[in-house]
């Protein structure tokens, strides 16, 4: 079971966020399509449950990277009125 959790992470090391949602929608189209045995479907369905966390997490963590970049930390974005320094002649 150990090895079986390091080798799930050292996929995850290894794994972009566009490979996994490549392989999640390949795995959405496989269920969708209704063709699998329902063995097949469970090991599909697991394997797109963690995909989504992974890509979830992925997400979550450039989200907070953008919010420390921009100053946010923690605040909700406040918007205001875009004005464009364009001088007319």
């Amino acid at each position: 079971m150990v090895k079986g959790k390091q080798a799930e992470a050292a996929a995850e090391a290894v794994l972009t966020f566009e490979a996994a949602m490549e392989r999640l929608e390949a795995i959405v189209q496989r269920l969708e399509a209704g063709d699998v045995l329902l063995e097949e479907s469970l090991n599909l369905f697991e394997e797109g449950i963690k995909l989504a966390k992974f890509c979830s997490g992925q997400l979550d963590a450039a989200e907070g990277k953008l919010q420390i970049l921009l100053g946010f930390e923690g605040e909700e974005p406040k918007l205001g009125e875009f004005k464009l320094n364009v001088e007319e002649n």
